[in-house]
This record gives C-alpha cells, structure tokens and sequence, in this order.
C-alpha cells in the first residue's frame, strides 16, 4: 500500500501597502494674460516662466523685460567695483523706504535673482565672488563688513563666531538661489551647515534650549535652531536635500512645533543677543499671523513648498487656500480686508516684496497674484491660465 502525503500549500504571496496617494489638489486659475497686461516686466517674466511654464520662444521674447526693468538696472549700478553694494551684506533700506539706499550685497543679489536675472548677469558675476569667500570660513577681520564693531566697542569671540556663522549661511541661501547648487564650494558649506543643524535637532537640547538668566528665559550658548537663511538655502537646493533625507525630516518636526513666547534672545560671550533669524517652530499657526503680515505669510509659505513641507501640512495648505479663494472670478488677488495694499517690516521678506514699483490701482495686487500661483505651481497644484 503506498502512503500518500499531503501537497504542501504555498505561502500566500505577500502584497506590500502603500499609503494611498493624496488627492489631487484643486486647479488654480492663473491671470496671466491680466498680469501682462497691468504688471511690472519682472512680475510679467517669472509669471510666464515660473508659474504659466510658456514655450521657449515666448518666454525669450520676454527675457528683456525683466533685464530692461528701470528698478533692476538702478540697483545694479549701484554695485560697487568690489562687487558689493555700501560695504555691507544685510543692510537694508529704511522702512517704507522705496530706493535702494543702504542695501547689502546679499539682499541687493537676491533682489535681482527676483526681478528674474540669471547667475550669469554681471552684478551677480561680480558679487559671486565675495559671497564665496564668505563660505570659506576666513577669519579676514574686514570679512565682518557692517558687524565689525566700532572703536569703542569690542565683539566677544562667541559674538564674532556668531556673526561669521550668521554671514555664512546667508551667503550660502543668496548662492543658492542664484543658481550655484551645483559648486564644490557651496555643497561644502550647505554639508557643513546641515549637520551642525542635525546634531542640533537630535540633540536633548532641541527638546530643552532654553536656560534662565535672572528672570528671563533665553537661548543656550550651545543652542543651534536652524536660521531662517538656512532654510532659504535648502529651499534652492533640491538635489542636495535629497542627499540628507534624515536631516529634511527633523527640520519638518521642528518647523511643526508650536512657536515659543519667550523672545528670541541669546546668551552670546556673557551678553543678551536678539536673534530674529532663528526658525524657532511654526511661523504661521493661524489664520491672524496671515492678517498680520501678508508678505511674510506669502513668504513663509513660499519657502515651505520649495522645500516639499507646503502638502504635508493641511493647516499651511488651507492658509494657502484661503489666498485662493481671495482670487475673484478674474484670477486677481484682493486683500481680504480693506483695500491697501500690503506691507511688510520683515527683513527677510524684502528681496521678494514687493516687486511692482507702483503702489496705486489695480497694479497694488500684481505682487501677491503672481505669489499665489507661485506658490501653488510649487506645490503641485494644475495650473489653468486665463
């Protein structure tokens, strides 16, 4: 008799899951054709080349616009042979000031990047040269520009340390906007930069950065948070942020934690330190922080898209519908109260906004319009152009 046994069942194959994909994102209607019609040449450039995508023969008929912008070429005569702008680096204009008195050489670059010229035009030839040499770490006293300390006054080390460090990735965020992503030489600071900021967010002092002095508390020496010119430099280096997944990932954490109240004061060399440029959590919680300062909203939510934070966060993309919705049936933005167009005193919104020269009639509005389809092209949303 011969015995049988029993067939073995296969394994069932396992099937791997997936999260589901995202819903596709609701179509923006773009007014390109109004913004040609009523906006400054560099709004009407990067509109057709940044947010509309045109064909190449168009948008060429169009590159002289932006270089033929009367506010682009009086910045850049002012640019002095040294390929700096007034012997400083972030100066900037007085408030409600209109000229280019004052500038620093990396607000004036990055301005001329906004008005649409390229890594190859001559002022931003020329200063590329200086803003390197920032990146390379040199201890050139004359390197300090407008945070070398008069006569009567002198930097502690840990101040002086500071201020290079502040200098070097800003001038890392200017290059890497004007197109330098690719360079050795500003790879190798961006390297440097991101895991000084790692070793910051892994660290138990993220959780904790705050010490007292007196009754007041303030920053740890040690405390490294990431600077808001880091965070620019990142925005324009998409391959390099690829390279250190890790360390995008514990940015995205800190950039979602709520925003401390304490004031952004550090303990530098024994002393008390404002430093506005450090990211310490959200900037832009709710629907009030958008009322209160429009550009830098526009801003914020500008740079978390470039850096591939504006979809994952629901609460930043209803802020960025919300904008959409103040788009009437012609595409044109309006303020949702009032009727003035929007200022900002933030530093860092400067380069940016606005770039319209008028501020009077239906030009007040070409700014934001071109800002959120901007935006919304950044983040993936269709574009329809009308």
């Amino acid at each position: 008799m011969t015995e049988e046994y029993p067939v073995p069942t296969p394994p069932a194959a396992t099937v791997p899951v997936f999260p589901p994909p995202p819903p596709p994102l609701a179509a923006l209607d773009f007014p390109l054709g109004w913004l040609l019609d009523h906006a400054a040449g560099p709004i009407q450039y990067r509109s057709a080349v940044d947010v509309a995508r045109l064909e190449h023969e168009f948008v060429i008929s169009l590159g002289n616009i932006a270089y033929g912008f009367p506010g682009a070429i009086r910045l850049a005569l002012l640019q002095a042979a040294d390929g700096t702008w007034n012997q400083s680096m972030l100066s900037l204009p007085p408030a409600r000031s209109d000229d280019f008195d004052h500038v620093g050489t990396m607000h004036a670059v990055r301005r001329l990047v906004e008005y649409g010229w390229d890594k190859d035009s001559p002022p931003v030839y020329q200063a590329r040269r200086i803003l390197f040499r920032l990146l390379a770490e040199d201890n050139d006293p004359s390197l300090l520009f407008e945070f070398t300390p008069p006569a009567t006054k002198k930097l502690s080390p840990e101040g002086v340390a500071r201020a290079r460090l502040q200098l070097r990735e800003a001038a890392a965020a200017t290059l890497a906007q004007a197109g330098f992503e690719a360079d050795p030489r500003l790879r190798g600071a961006a390297n440097r930069i991101i895991e000084r900021l790692h070793t910051f967010l892994r660290s138990p002092l993220a959780d904790k950065p705050w010490i007292r002095v007196g009754n007041q508390q303030v920053l740890a020496p040690q405390a490294s948070p990431p600077s808001i010119y880091a965070l620019q430099m990142l925005a324009h280096m998409p391959l390099f942020r690829t390279e250190h997944y890790e360390a995008v990932e514990a940015l995205y954490k800190w950039l979602t934690r709520p925003l401390p109240r304490q004031e952004q004061v550090q303990l530098v060399g024994g002393k008390m330190v404002e430093v506005p440029a450090y990211v310490l959590g959200d900037r832009l919680p709710h629907r009030n922080a958008v009322e209160d300062d429009v550009p830098a909203a526009l801003g914020w939510l500008e740079l978390m898209a470039r850096l591939g934070f504006l979809r994952r966060n629901e609460n930043w993309m209803k802020m960025h519908e919300r904008f959409m919705d103040d788009c009437g049936k012609d595409g044109v933005w309006h303020p949702h109260k009032g009727m003035s167009m929007p200022r900002s005193s933030n530093p860092w919104c400067w380069a940016a906004y606005p770039l319209e020269p008028s501020h009077a009639g239906d030009v007040r509005w070409t700014d934001v319009t071109f800002r959120v389809g901007l935006i919304a092209r950044l983040s993936g949303r269709p574009i329809n152009l009308i």
